[in-house]
């Protein structure tokens, strides 16, 4: 079974294999308590398909605002040194005081970018030196279980970046612009991309560079890494970690926070 139990599936690689540093059992229990992971929380966008006037992020559901769930679930780990939630900048100035029921000494905002990657960006230039890796989260995937997180830190405690996913189930078919189908795509390889996603903070950073100079977007940072020349591998996600997109999508987030108490 799966850490959100379902069936594993046979493409699943299992849990990541991270080779322990010399000194034996004792260093590597000391490791698990590391507080190197540095996490950036992208919160700037709009959130205009989900509708309601309020932005998505800052919409109760579950018992308190999408934004809090994500934050609280990160400094709930002794392993993170830092958690920067980024804002649209109208919002940064004077983030909602619900925030602040967070542990404020390791909460930073930082104002978010024109671009998503110029979020992330600005972000990473606020974590504290001691970071080593560091997990980029979308606040509209607010419930994502500890143990998905446990994966990805694990991975990219390896040295190559890491990112939650599902292997797709559904049969894809490619159509032309008037919905005629063009073919049927082979699913065996494929994976839904979640966050969080994982990655040695020097390789993240060198990602973002090169994108920005070269003046490359993309819908996730692991493209951006992958276009960098990291090694990206996926670890098992969990349909908990569901996207909030739509309207429709609260309810159904509502289900599934209500299925886990």
């Amino acid at each position: 079974m799966s850490g959100d139990g379902s069936a594993r599936d046979p493409r699943d690689p299992g849990p990541p294999r991270v080779a322990r540093a010399r000194g034996g059992d004792d260093a590597a229990a000391a490791g698990e308590h590391r507080r190197d992971v540095g996490v950036v929380v992208v919160a700037a966008g709009t959130g205009s398909r989900a509708g309601g006037g309020e932005l998505k992020q800052f919409r109760w559901v579950a018992g308190k605002p999408m934004l809090l769930h994500s934050v609280q679930a990160f400094h709930a780990r002794p392993d993170v040194a830092m958690v920067v939630v980024v804002l649209p900048k109208a919002f940064a100035a004077d983030p909602p005081p619900w925030l602040f029921q967070c542990d404020v000494d390791r909460l930073l905002i930082a104002v978010g970018g024109r671009e998503r990657a110029d979020s992330v960006r600005n972000g990473l230039e606020d974590l504290p030196e001691e970071v080593d890796v560091v997990l980029v989260h979308d606040a509209a995937r607010p419930l994502v279980p500890d143990d998905v997180i446990d994966r990805v830190v694990a991975t990219a405690r390896g040295g190559v970046g890491a990112i939650a996913a599902l292997p797709v189930v559904d049969t894809l078919k490619e159509v032309d612009e008037d919905g005629v189908v063009v073919r049927t795509v082979e699913r065996a390889r494929l994976w839904r991309a979640q966050t969080p996603q994982g990655f040695p903070r020097a390789a993240l950073e060198r990602a973002h560079a090169a994108a920005k100079r070269e003046g490359v977007s993309a819908t996730d940072d692991a493209a951006l890494c992958e276009r960098a020349g990291v090694t990206v591998r996926v670890v098992r996600g969990s349909e908990v970690a569901m996207k909030v997109t739509e309207e429709a999508d609260f309810e159904r987030l509502e289900a599934l926070a209500a299925r886990r108490t």
